[in-house]
């Protein structure tokens, strides 16, 4: 932001100078525009599955009532750092599991066939009417699912899981697919041709709500 607001500085005093001059008001709209189009804040959230995710559960918690200012905070507080839990045992990014689950449960308001007391966070299982998904006992080991599938996806079978196994369906993406960043689910997570740019959306929704420093 201090780099922004450094060059905008500089950009309205060009501009002051050449009004000085008398520049056609057509000719200084151009300038500005052309300037402004090079005044871009970079991403700074992961795309990678396997890197470390750098929003605190509180930024994780504060983002997700931003969608959903209804939600319960205690549960979303103890989701997101249970999220950043998991995620940091397996080495997997806590942004973009979170920024998946929001996606997958539509801000935990779920809608289709994954209810919201199967603890399924990442439509692990959801194929039809006969067979809506998978269920956990718990939040935190649906959570643990969400991160282990990801972390099947991410890795080869050489990679062991450091927390025990509760993910039903892991070893068949661990032969069988391999992704390395958000886009990479597309087609093979979900058959939506959009889910990784949902995601992304997701994730810059993130970083415009907390801008990097």
């Amino acid at each position: 932001m201090k780099n922004f607001n450094a060059i905008l500085t500089i950009l309205l005093t060009t501009l002051l100078l050449f009004s000085c001059k008398s520049i056609p008001q057509e000719e200084s709209k151009q300038i500005v525009d052309e300037n402004l189009q090079e005044i871009q804040v970079s991403p700074y959230l992961s795309r990678n599955l396997m890197d470390k995710g750098q929003l605190s559960a509180g930024q994780l918690t504060k983002f997700f009532l931003s969608k959903r200012p209804e939600a319960d905070v205690n549960v979303i507080i103890n989701m997101a750092a249970n999220y950043i839990a998991e995620a940091n045992d397996e080495g997997i990014n806590s942004d973009v599991a979170f920024a998946q689950m929001c996606l997958e449960t539509g801000y935990l308001k779920y809608g289709n066939l994954v209810k919201a007391n199967m603890n399924n966070f990442c439509g692990l299982g959801a194929e039809n009417a006969e067979h809506p998904g998978e269920s956990f006992p718990t939040q935190l080991l649906g959570i643990r699912a969400h991160i282990q599938h990801l972390q099947a996806y991410a890795t080869n079978e050489d990679v062991k899981l450091n927390n025990e196994l509760v993910d039903p369906r892991y070893n068949w993406p661990h032969k069988a697919i391999y992704a390395q960043t958000i886009w990479d689910l597309t087609g093979k997570w979900a058959t939506d041709p959009e889910y990784g740019q949902k995601i992304e959306e997701i994730l810059c929704n993130m970083e415009k709500l907390f801008p990097k420093n």
